[in-house]
């Protein structure tokens, strides 16, 4: 009950005076783009030796398990990429080659992670080229005489007697078409950075169709965008992801055929880069913004264990000794093994294909990624093919897939769809978001609680904002958004001159760190 000294207490005050002394309540802010509450990358769905090093990895490098765990799929995709095919029913078959980007920032120590995942495929090129030195020597020899005899014979046959210059010349013409056909291997290589589709096709060529792209960059999508050849190529792209015939034509030699190409992409880039890439021409509606598998985890920076514990001696030997044993195995195959599922595989892969097309109809939760979702079981069907690899790297076609190894595979599908549509919501999203983005971490950076618009123009990279009419956009965001709000300008005093930059305000929530 209110008391009469209350009244007489507030009498008078007006209900405005609490607003005209502190400023108009804030309401809640309304977040820039509402982060989807994205699942963490299930380690427990890999073999344990592979988990074991996933877990170990991120905990000494202090980073999200994301980036090893999709690295982890990356390497073996590396090591049995164009040598196993996935038989799944019927006439369906699946190579077992991957296409992942990880977005991460600056900072999270991307190339320490991916060194310490790659490490046992370096290993096993570095054998591989060594084990194959002495037969590349001989073919070189073997060449180099057959073209020094086939060049001996013409000169014979080009200063031949008539009498003889005509069986000279057939002697000349067939060991010129016995040289020709020699052909020497060339050094074998598992793994290429960045690449030019051209060089990616030789690659293939050389490599018996079969390369990766592994990289802590994200400098791929500028060549495939057009960086050397001005117009966007992603060709060899699509068809090293589809295992579609690749024709290469090259200058001085005969036209190659690559049956099936299996090109394998293991990236780490920047989140702006997935958000550019749908801007690549071409990108969304040939379908390589379909063919990738994202992982957008958050950044541990700012609360990492600055001394955590080190990868165990017996997880990184166990994990190099089942990498290493798989791709040296692997290696050896000429022909793709078929690894077929089990009765209870298939049935576990076709109740996950009845959930995929319930979900990709009008108005379906999966609708607005319909592109991405229809290559999803498809992309299950490969992962369940490198975890049963990974699983048995020893004889795995010896053996179907089973139905908890399809299960695991089915977990990471709803990991990466889940991360998918939040990447997909990051590519269509306003472009001002992004400079609001930057604006707002300027002032949570700097603790503004109040700013003019010169001021904070001064504060920020000329790169990103070369004018201050820039800021428009942004800052209009951030208003209609609430974080800000700009103040009524100061009465003007009849003098002239230029208008005072507008004045803002920020959330309180900026200042005080909740």
């Amino acid at each position: 009950m209110t008391s009469p000294n209350d009244v007489d207490l507030w009498e008078g005050f007006s209900p405005l005076a609490v607003e005209e002394l502190t400023g108009p309540v804030w309401d809640e802010p309304v977040p820039l783009t509402p982060r989807r509450d994205l699942p963490n990358f299930p380690v427990d769905a890999l073999p344990s030796w592979l988990a074991d090093m996933v877990a170990a990895v991120a905990e000494e490098t202090q980073t999200p398990t994301d980036l090893a765990g999709c690295l982890a799929l990356a390497v073996i995709a590396t090591a049995a990429g164009g040598r196993a095919m996935v038989c799944v029913r019927g006439r369906w078959r699946e190579p077992v080659n991957l296409f992942i980007a990880v977005a991460l920032d600056p900072g999270n120590r991307k190339s320490a992670v991916f060194t310490l995942m790659t490490e046992p495929l370096m290993a096993v090129e570095k054998a591989l080229v060594e084990q194959s030195a002495a037969a590349r020597a001989e073919a070189e020899t073997t060449a180099r005489l057959a073209k020094a005899a086939a060049d001996k014979a013409a000169a014979k046959a080009a200063n031949a007697e008539p009498g003889m210059k005509d069986q000279l010349t057939a002697d000349a013409i067939a060991l010129a078409q016995a040289a020709e056909e020699f052909t020497v291997p060339c050094k074998p290589q598992l793994v290429a950075d960045d690449v030019t589709p051209e060089n990616l096709a030789t690659l293939l060529t050389e490599q018996e169709g079969r390369i990766s792209v592994l990289s802590p960059e994200g400098g791929i999508f500028d060549i495939i965008a057009g960086r050397y050849s001005g117009a966007p190529n992603m060709e060899v792209f699509l068809k090293g992801h589809a295992g579609d015939m690749v024709r290469v034509n090259r200058q001085g030699r005969d036209a190659q055929h690559i049956e099936r190409p299996a090109v394998t992409m293991g990236l780490a880039v920047q989140p702006e880069v997935l958000e550019s890439i749908g801007q690549i021409k071409g990108a969304d509606g040939r379908g390589l913004l379909a063919r990738f598998l994202y992982a957008q985890p958050e950044s541990l920076v700012g609360r990492r264990n600055l001394t955590p514990d080190l990868i165990p001696d017996q997880v990184a030997d166990t994990y190099t000794q089942h990498l290493g044993g798989l791709a040296m195995a692997m290696a050896g195959r000429t022909d793709p093994a078929p690894l077929t599922l089990s009765p209870e595989a298939d049935a576990v892969l076709l109740a996950y294909q009845r959930v995929t097309e319930s979900r990709i109809g009008k108005g379906g939760p999966l609708a607005a990624i319909v592109k991405w979702a229809s290559k999803r079981d498809g992309a299950v069907a490969r992962i369940a093919g490198l975890l049963h690899l990974a699983t048995h790297p020893d004889g795995a076609w010896q053996r179907p897939v089973d139905a908890a190894t399809m299960a695991a595979a089915t977990s990471l599908g709803d990991y990466f769809t889940a991360h998918a549509q939040h990447v997909f919501d990051a590519m269509d999203a306003d472009p001002a978001q992004a400079s609001a983005h930057q604006v707002l971490s300027r002032i949570m950076d700097a603790h503004l609680a109040t700013f003019t618009k010169r001021e904070l123009f001064r504060q920020l990279s000329r790169n990103d904002f070369p004018v201050m009419g820039d800021l428009d956009p942004a800052l209009a965001l951030l208003e209609e958004h609430g974080w800000v709000r700009q103040q009524p300008p100061p009465p003007r005093t009849g003098r002239g001159g230029r208008p005072p930059s507008p004045r803002y305000e920020t959330h309180p929530r900026l200042t005080r760190g909740t």
